[in-house]
């Protein structure tokens, strides 16, 4: 008798070996490496475009201010009186207030802005009453004053009895020279310590004027060198080096500058034209090499007439040069190949220079 016989019909799979898996790795491998720096480059020009939008809501509200004033703010707002009323003698320290604190009311802060008697210095002004409890004042973060491209978007002292925020934007304080306590000159650039700046002041153009350059926050420097440097052999020519600067001495801080967005002094909230866009001003202690800033005087410290010069550099995250706001509101990426006669004559509100920019 025959049978049928079933037999069912089985396919055999066929599985990846171990050698195929590898290599399935390993391509995958090289698309994401070939693919991340495309991705980051990307990020990063959103970032330099948020960046650039940043400055042309300040370079906005400055016009707005000056709308309103018919005039400029200062670079330092000096107060008149501490908060016990007692009104401040030309010999004693001041702390004024910086170009940003004069600003918030023209960027959506004007809660916060309502909040500061000008009268009375930054750090002696009493702390502010915010939803039922007691803050500092300087220890908000501006999110318009802050780069995307920050590292350290970081409160500075937090926990402590001095708590600040930084800033990525610093103001035109000029070149080189920024204050003389006397009174008997001012700076070159767009603010001036002490003093608002009308727009028929501006002989150059607003279009040729910077108003404000990228910086970075936690910036190492020295300061209160006691000395008065003048004007620099070299500086015409840029050949004063990062060792001339270090010569000149001063407090050497590792990084606090530009942390407090409340201080009108040009290490904190300022800018100057001493050197290029991101060049590196280098001063080594033991194995760390500092990125440095320099500033002869406290502007508001000094009791003696010491005037206040300052090398400080515009910096910023995004490798070949900086955004930079104008007076006339315009915003361009400047490149760190910049001419220093160039740059330097978009630091000067009346120099004369005439200036062509591609």
């Amino acid at each position: 008798m025959r049978t049928n016989s079933f037999r069912p019909n089985r396919r055999l799979k066929r599985a990846f070996t171990l050698i195929e898996l590898l290599v399935v790795i390993a391509i995958i491998g090289i698309l994401v490496s070939l693919l991340l720096p495309a991705v980051q480059q990307v990020r990063e020009a959103a970032r330099r475009t948020q960046c650039a939008n940043n400055l042309k809501q300040m370079g906005l509200a400055a016009a707005n201010y000056e709308s309103a004033f018919q005039k400029y703010p200062a670079l330092s707002l000096f107060p008149t009186e501490t908060p016990a009323g007692v009104p401040y003698s030309s010999s004693d320290s001041r702390n004024g207030w910086s170009v940003h604190a004069q600003l918030l009311p023209y960027l959506e802060q004007g809660n916060l802005e309502s909040k500061i008697n000008f009268d009375w210095g930054y750090k002696d002004h009493p702390e502010i009453n915010v939803n039922g409890e007691l803050a500092q004042i300087t220890r908000f973060r501006i999110p318009t004053y802050i780069c995307p491209s920050e590292i350290k978007d970081e409160r500075r002292g937090e926990g402590t009895d001095e708590e600040n925020y930084p800033l990525n934007y610093g103001a035109n304080a000029g070149i080189w020279f920024v204050y003389d306590p006397l009174g008997v000159r001012d700076g070159e650039g767009t603010f001036r310590t002490g003093k608002k700046t009308r727009i028929a002041e501006f002989t150059d153009g607003t279009s040729n004027t910077a108003m404000f350059s990228e910086v970075k926050a936690y910036t190492p420097y020295f300061r209160n060198a006691g000395n008065d440097p003048g004007t620099l052999e070299g500086l015409q020519n840029g050949s004063f080096t990062a060792d001339d600067l270090v010569a000149l001495g001063g407090d050497f801080k590792t990084n606090s500058g530009h942390t407090e967005w409340c201080d009108g002094r040009s290490h904190q909230s300022g800018f100057t034209a001493f050197y290029p866009p991101n060049t590196q001003v280098l001063y080594t202690v033991g194995d760390t090499t500092y990125d440095f800033d320099w500033t002869n005087w406290q502007e508001g410290k000094s009791s003696s007439g010491n005037n206040t010069f300052a090398a400080v550099t515009s910096r910023s995250y995004h490798g070949t040069g900086v955004n930079m706001c104008r007076v006339d509101g315009s915003v361009q990426f400047i490149s760190n190949d910049i001419d220093l006669v160039a740059w330097r004559s978009l630091a000067t509100r009346k120099g004369g220079e005439v200036l062509v920019l591609e």
